[in-house]
């Protein structure tokens, strides 16, 4: 039996820090969260197809990736992260301007950013499929491909660990500069469950995810965000405010950005534009748009008590996809 695209992804529910080893999984890894986007990677003799986490096929912007998976000698799909390294780290910003090309141009991006495929399971091997394999079992032969070299560059083996020290040094902000977000942790007997939160993500502390729901300045050239994310009654709430926008970043946002309708769940609020500084005055913008974005740890009833630092859409991810307001 053969797996045919388009495949959900087995997903992880997100943590603020690694659980105490008797709340994980038995038997758990640890394996690197790269900054990329997942992929799932079809590859069988006359068939080649590089599916997206939400089922869009991105085959034609990675020619790169497609070439090389026609080279092994057996059918195969795999999980894993795309990434494109760039000045000495995974380059997210890279990896996005990759995905938007197609045809001459996707070619030419090729070469001058190659991508990689991080794998870190196999769905299918040598025509079996292996989702209901534990994770160990399917680790292994992932393992064996990579030993005899059915798998080489533009592929790489998802580093993985049982060693709780390990997996804490990955959650250190400075593997974040070279582009590691964090950890998945896995259960050894765990099956892949198709589209289920069963797997745990640990990102570092000094990022996060919200929506753009209004803007200092104007929409042709926005200072600052407003970020928000939604809570458990679906209500906006205001979650953080921008240091100043780089003149890239205000171009950039400026093509991004519409005018919220006249629903937009903020007009005719106000917020407070600093201690004993007095009203804000902003524009609420449609909340559309994912925002990542670097912080502290001070964080007051859900709010962060400083200014956060901008640091790019998301176009992998959805507005669902943001983790609700926790106050």
């Amino acid at each position: 039996m053969t797996l045919t695209p388009p495949i959900e992804p087995m997903l992880a529910e997100a943590r603020r820090q690694l659980p105490p080893d008797e709340a994980l999984p038995q038997d758990w890894v640890a394996e690197q969260k790269p900054d990329g986007f997942r992929a799932i990677l079809f590859a069988r003799p006359g068939f080649v197809m590089l599916q997206s986490r939400q089922g869009a096929d991105l085959t034609g912007a990675f020619p790169d990736i497609a070439a090389a998976a026609t080279e092994p000698g057996e059918a195969l799909v795999l999980d894993g992260e795309l990434v494109v390294p760039h000045e000495g780290r995974l380059h997210f910003e890279e990896l996005q301007r990759r995905a938007r090309r197609r045809g001459r141009g996707a070619v030419q991006a090729a070469a001058e950013r190659p991508a990689y495929l991080i794998v870190f399971d196999v769905l299918e091997a040598g025509g079996t499929e292996l989702l209901a394999r534990p994770y160990r079992e399917r680790r292994a032969i992932l393992e064996d491909l990579f030993a005899r070299e059915v798998l080489a560059a533009p592929f790489t083996l998802c580093p993985a660990t049982g060693d709780r020290a390990t997996a804490l040094d990955w959650l250190d902000p400075a593997w974040g500069t070279v582009g590691i977000e964090g950890v998945v942790i896995k259960g050894g007997g765990q099956p892949y469950l198709p589209g289920r939160r069963a797997w745990i993500k640990v990102r570092s502390r000094t990022t996060a995810e919200a929506l753009v729901g209004g803007i200092t300045g104007t929409l042709s050239s926005p200072a600052t965000l407003l970020l928000a994310r939604y809570d458990a009654v679906g209500d906006l709430r205001l979650l953080a405010r921008t240091t100043p926008l780089s003149t890239a970043q205000r171009r950039d946002l400026a093509r991004r950005l519409h005018a919220a309708g006249p629903d937009h769940p903020w007009h005719g609020r106000s917020f407070s534009a600093g201690w004993d500084a007095g009203e804000l005055e902003y524009r609420p913008v449609r909340p559309d748009l994912v925002a990542e974005f670097q912080a502290d740890t001070a964080i007051d009833a859900g709010l962060y008590r400083h200014p956060v630092r901008f640091l790019r859409l998301r176009d992998d991810l959805a507005p669902g996809q943001v983790l609700p307001f926790t106050p």
